[in-house]
């Protein structure tokens, strides 16, 4: 059984941006006109039917505007945008509008920005200085290691570190980030309410408790394969850069780059080995004018030049919390494992990547001991898989016949 709207929603500051943001086919261009013609949105939502039609709204718009005027939460459509808010003041989940103080200025200056945000934890966290990381789902062990690295440098640094909480990339830069005591926001294209994906329960509610979850979709919003290349936009818009780890040449990763661009925000990549196919949208960008990046120096190199508000670094790291376990738990295949080898070769194929890994690296990996470990090595050697190279031994990009 549905309960009855609480009735301080009509009263509520954040209920007009709320209901802005969920009228029927009202797009965000359309509700940004409204912004620069009204200085407040209950000013519109109280307009007349004429003026209200001549900024586009439709016959449902105009609808949920007229039950709004009459405050007649039994009007089904507003009773669900009550509910929204309702289900936000319940789960400790606050609502930031375009036009209050607590947006964030970057977010508010992009195209097509959200009207609303859903934010659950700590909500100061929108306006600090922050970088996005992002990069491919099905990185390398290497790849997820300068994701973390990178984020970990950068907090302390007291920088924010931004990224989408998906697999791969992401969850190793917020778990970064989290390691050393930082500052992490996360984009997520779900209710801020709605653990995605579920392997990241535990990443998920650190981040609640420590750093801050982001969204733009109301509280119980599952996952669609339309939300997360929009929540991109967010991502790229709060940040003063973007950080492509790992990334192939179809990745979400460069749609991002892509959108940090078009706001006027610096796109940094870090180049790979010209075997690994995850580094080809690096070096795409690279070639296309992004910043390769070696250490964070270059980055703050960068950023310095165009951004001029200093960046306070964290007086003293917190305590490092526990990672969800799984989190590098095994590097995802690039390419099908071959069916014929034995379970030792697979372990020390899937422990290598494209770049070298020292014996002592790969023996801490797989667990194997030192003549174990070679004598796999030599087996996958002599299948054409690995090679040795200055620094220990790397995978072999295998190409179709």
């Amino acid at each position: 059984m549905t309960t009855a709207p609480d009735t301080r929603f009509l009263t509520s500051s954040s209920a007009p941006w709320l209901l802005l943001a969920m009228l029927p086919r009202f797009s965000g261009k359309r509700w940004l006109a409204v912004c620069d013609s009204f200085s407040d949105p209950r000013e519109f939502l109280e307009a007349s039917t004429a003026t209200q039609k001549s900024f586009g709204a439709g016959p449902e718009a105009r609808a949920l505007m007229a039950a709004w005027q009459r405050q007649d939460l039994a009007f089904q459509p507003l009773a669900e945008v009550a509910q929204a808010f309702d289900t936000c003041q319940h789960k400790a989940i606050q609502l930031v509008g375009w036009g209050e103080a607590e947006y964030p200025e970057p977010l508010r200056h992009i195209p097509d920005a959200p009207a609303v945000l859903y934010v659950r934890g700590r909500a100061e966290l929108l306006s600090r200085p922050q970088l996005a990381i992002v990069g491919s789902r099905n990185a390398t062990r290497a790849g997820l290691d300068r994701a973390w690295q990178f984020a970990a440098a950068l907090a302390r640094k007291g920088y924010g570190v931004t990224s989408g909480l998906a697999q791969g990339v992401d969850g190793a830069a917020h778990a970064g980030a989290l390691s050393v005591g930082g500052d992490t926001l996360a984009v997520v294209g779900t209710g801020v309410d709605v653990i995605y994906p579920r392997s990241h329960a535990e990443l998920t509610r650190q981040i609640a408790e420590q750093g801050v979850l982001v969204s733009e979709y109301p509280p119980g919003t599952g996952p669609k394969s339309g939300h997360f290349p929009r929540r991109n936009r967010i991502i790229s818009g709060l940040s003063r850069g973007i950080l492509v780890v790992e990334a192939g040449l179809r990745s979400g990763s460069l749609i991002t780059a892509r959108l940090a661009l078009e706001q006027g925000r610096e796109v940094f990549a870090v180049p790979g080995s010209i075997h690994n196919p995850l580094a080809r949208g690096c070096h795409s960008l690279i070639r296309q004018g992004a910043r390769l990046v070696e250490t964070v120096d270059d980055i703050e190199e960068e950023l310095s030049a165009w951004w001029n508000e200093p960046v306070k670094p964290r007086p003293r790291p917190a305590r490092k919390p526990a990672v969800a376990p799984d989190l590098f738990a095994a590097e995802p295949a690039t390419a099908p494992m071959p069916e014929h080898l034995a379970e030792r070769e697979i372990a020390v194929l899937q422990a290598l990547g494209y770049d070298p890994r020292s014996t002592d690296q790969l023996c801490t990996a797989t667990g194997l001991p030192a003549d174990q470990l070679m004598q796999s090595l030599l087996l996958l050697e002599m299948e054409g898989l690995v090679e040795s190279a200055p620094g220990g031994y790397l995978r072999v990009l295998q190409t179709p016949s």
